[in-house]
């Protein structure tokens, strides 16, 4: 398995998500704030991989913090958690994980430094592990949707990358070449970061799945065509109703799975869901550096001083969306009773 994320007792090793495919480097970051660059850099990039790496980052911090008084340690792991959630507004994983970590460390910081900072190694370490387990859940959910033959259409990156492995939608994909189902995966580019283009089809390739990349305007195209079975996405945060937040362009994805009857399938685990809000007009939006619009690996693509906006995802309205997927179980519309069933 593909290896994104992983706690050592040197730092926090991250495979280089930039880099890919050209190279696979594995960097160690040292402090929690290298953690924090990572994630807001993208060296580390889908939401449940940005929670775990957020836990581990708060981990590291505190077990590098001189604190050593209760209320030293408190104010240093408050400093450490702001600096950390400050990364990237719109992945509610990173502040489900942080929350957690707040609540180990409220049972713990009483027994001393050594055993509050052993506590939080420790439950940043669980949440890797459980992560997976998540993930394997979700893809034998998943797979069943997927018929033999299926050629399915996904934006983005939502695999082992994009978790402390296996993947979400792409998990669901594992799961069924696992079953024995022949696929056959189209992955859009999805500019301006080529999630798609660079990682999905590295990691769908790594694991022999056939892969066909396009262009995020050719999806129409092909659907129209009947070249498409279905659609499956990640999310990085899902409302209470069913409104799905998602790397900008599943919006546009949706509408024309809609239109011409593909069904739309969203994987995520119940980390992902935010029951506090009651649609998807409430999920924050992160603007990213419209830098990353203007130019690809350091060169040019728009006129000097041309405007640029970028935002780094969209909100798809639960009406577009067939079922949503989770390591719970499936939930289908009506999303605001099902998915609160499945979250307990």
């Amino acid at each position: 398995m593909i290896k994104t994320i992983e706690w050592t007792e040197s730092g926090v090793v991250m495979l280089d998500q930039r880099l890919l495919p050209a190279e696979e480097v594995y960097n160690s970051y040292k402090s929690h704030l290298e953690v924090a660059q990572a994630i807001q850099t993208m060296v580390i990039r889908g939401a449940p991989a940005i929670g775990i790496a957020g836990a581990m980052g708060i981990a590291l911090g505190f077990k590098n913090s001189e604190s050593r008084t209760e209320s030293e340690m408190e104010a240093s792991f408050d400093r450490i958690c702001k600096d950390i959630t400050a990364t990237r507004p719109t992945a509610v994983n990173l502040f489900w994980a942080a929350d957690r970590m707040k609540r180990i460390f409220q049972k713990a910081r009483s027994l001393g430094f050594e055993a509050a900072s052993a506590a939080l190694i420790q439950e940043a370490i669980a949440m890797h592990a459980e992560d997976i387990d998540a993930n394997r859940k979700m893809g034998r959910f998943g797979q069943e949707l997927i018929p033999d033959r299926a050629r399915a259409l996904t934006h983005c990156n939502a695999g082992a990358l994009a978790t402390a492995g296996y993947g979400t939608a792409l998990g669901v994909f594992r799961a069924a070449a696992e079953a024995g189902k022949q696929i056959h995966v189209f992955a859009d580019e999805t500019r301006p970061f080529l999630q798609g283009a660079r990682l999905t089809a590295w990691e769908l390739q790594k694991d022999n799945i056939p892969v066909t990349v396009i262009t995020d305007n050719m999806a129409g195209h092909f659907m129209k065509n009947r070249e498409i079975d279905c659609v499956v996405v990640g999310a990085d945060r899902i409302a209470g109703n069913g409104d799905v937040a998602n790397k900008i362009g599943t919006y546009s994805v949706a509408v024309l799975a809609k239109e011409n009857g593909v069904p739309f399938y969203v994987a995520a685990p119940i980390s992902t869901l935010d029951l506090s809000l009651s649609d998807g007009s409430q999920i924050p939006i992160e603007e990213r550096d419209p830098e990353e619009v203007r130019s690809i690996k350091g060169i040019s693509i728009t006129p000097r001083g041309t405007e640029v906006l970028n935002p780094a995802f969209d909100v798809t309205p639960n009406r577009y969306i067939s079922a949503i997927v989770t390591d719970r179980g499936i939930a289908r519309a009506p999303f605001r009773e099902s998915l609160r069933e499945l979250a307990g």
